[in-house]
């Protein structure tokens, strides 16, 4: 029997501009990713997340980025490695702090945003950034994106790693997510996702926008809170993987 996670980017509102579905998907998912406070959320954004997080029973991790609140942490920053580890040892001890305070703990951190897509591409940047993060908690597990630079570097860390893949996002022949502003890239249809995201579970491999499978484990999926179909996407995956025999749990990571 097959079995994976369910996350979710959350807690991105900022003061009274809302953004997302938290409360919706919290009762569909099985782990969020909590912005820190530097891409988007803020302290008591987080609080409300965390608290409603602890509530459902849905695991936490930290979602850090650019500070870049203007540009939703999407837009590529030069940063040296030393300033990427600092980065990543703030916005965890912050949400660390926020998930003390509502009765959780943090369970994984997952880069978000430009800094995710860069750590994908350089394995130096994610090394830097995942050793902040084991510095600060050496058994947090480490969200990558499968088969990328995220992967190798984690794994030379000795980390705890879960692979992750997304569900409303189309893959390019190297495995990396294709480009936000290329036709095809975001997926919105609920049905065209959950057969996707079948079919990759079935074939054990990423399916890229060419058809072409590339091997892969997958520990967790992806789903984006902060699209217009996001909860009935969430929704329709979740009983269509349910449907089809998969358990649906938090992931354990593994090393």
């Amino acid at each position: 029997m097959m079995r994976v996670d369910l996350n979710a980017d959350m807690g991105e509102s900022f003061g009274p501009w809302p953004m997302g579905a938290d409360s919706a998907l919290l009762d569909i998912i099985t782990s969020a990713n909590i912005a820190c406070g530097l891409h988007a959320g803020d302290p008591d954004v987080m609080a409300g997340a965390m608290a409603l997080a602890v509530k459902n029973g849905v695991g936490i991790g930290a979602h850090p980025g650019f500070s870049d609140l203007q540009g939703f942490g999407r837009r590529r920053m030069e940063i040296s490695q030393d300033a990427a580890r600092n980065l990543t040892i703030y916005q965890l001890g912050a949400a660390q702090a926020m998930a003390r305070a509502a009765g959780g703990h943090v369970r994984h951190l997952k880069l978000h945003g430009a800094l995710a897509n860069m750590a994908a591409e350089d394995e130096a940047l994610a090394r830097a950034c995942y050793q902040g993060a084991l510095m600060v908690d050496p058994d947090i597990i480490i969200v990558v994106l499968v088969g990328t630079a995220q992967e190798r570097a984690a794994r030379e860390l000795d980390a705890r790693i879960a692979r992750e893949i997304f569900a409303d996002r189309a893959y390019t022949e190297d495995g990396l997510l294709m480009d936000r502003r290329l036709p095809g890239a975001l997926l919105h249809d609920a049905d065209e996702m959950a057969a996707r995201i079948l079919a990759m579970l079935q074939a054990e491999a990423i399916i890229t926008a060419q058809g072409i499978h590339l091997p892969a484990r997958i520990d967790t999926i992806c789903l984006h809170g902060d699209g217009p179909s996001a909860v009935i996407a969430a929704r329709k995956l979740r009983d269509s993987l349910q449907e089809a025999g998969v358990t649906l749990a938090q992931f354990e990571g593994a090393r």
